[in-house]
């Protein structure tokens, strides 16, 4: 079942007096329980592709259907609400709230959807920071927390709303080799464990193997796209 069908999808910057052609006709499905890696160099595309498919950039041109909605199609509210409610984010530089601990970080998506009572929302993010491995770690606030945990952090908290989608724009950039590759096992284990898709970004291609599908990005087009 596809969750995601991209067809043309272009987007262009103004730089000065010229115009940074950032994607130039991409065409993209995406399964259901995916886990995908776009791969290519810096400036290649990937955050731009990953932005759109987010909702947090808009196309120039082409067509993006997410879980059967046509994005561009969408008003501010409607965007919002497809945010918060079906995709989750990983970001490399982990964007947690200084003032709040591990498990209230984790809380603070669900609290913002108001759609639970404040039991289920912590017992919902307790779930989630057991399964990253940090329970005894879940009253440490980020800055007592090392790298690769507050990104186990961003990992649970992406997941907590049980988003169809979450995003990972180079998600081990900032991690040294080791603590990378256990968050790239995480979030392999965390696909099969809550069904989730992930599509990640990196200019790594040793990530390859921890994908279903891997498609690489140049100068703005897919130009290869194979199963793993």
């Amino acid at each position: 079942m596809k969750i995601i069908e991209i067809s043309g999808l272009k987007k262009n910057y103004p730089l000065g007096k010229t115009t940074v052609h950032a994607l130039r006709g991409v065409n993209l499905d995406v399964e259901k329980g995916d886990l995908l890696s776009v791969i290519g160099p810096s400036g290649s595309g990937k955050t731009t592709l990953l932005n759109i498919i987010g909702c947090i950039d808009r196309a120039s041109d082409g067509k993006v259907v997410i879980g059967g909605k046509e994005i561009c199609t969408l008003n501010d509210r409607q965007i919002t609400d497809l945010r918060l409610h079906h995709i989750g984010f990983i970001f490399q530089t982990f964007n947690l709230i200084p003032v709040l601990d591990a498990l209230e970080n984790v809380e603070f998506p669900l609290l913002l959807m108001k759609t639970r009572s404040s039991a289920e929302v912590r017992k919902r993010a307790e779930k989630l920071i057991d399964e990253v491995g940090l329970s005894e770690y879940k009253k440490h606030r980020p800055a007592e927390l090392s790298g690769g945990q507050r990104q186990r952090v961003a990992i649970a908290r992406a997941l907590v709303t049980s988003p169809d989608i979450v995003l990972a724009d180079e998600p081990t950039a900032n991690l040294d080799s080791v603590t990378g590759e256990s968050i790239l096992e995480l979030m392999k284990k965390m696909n099969e464990i809550e069904k989730t898709t992930f599509i990640f970004s990196t200019h790594d291609p040793n990530v390859m193997k921890y994908a279903k599908k891997v498609v690489k990005i140049k100068d703005g087009l897919i130009e290869e796209e194979s199963a793993s």
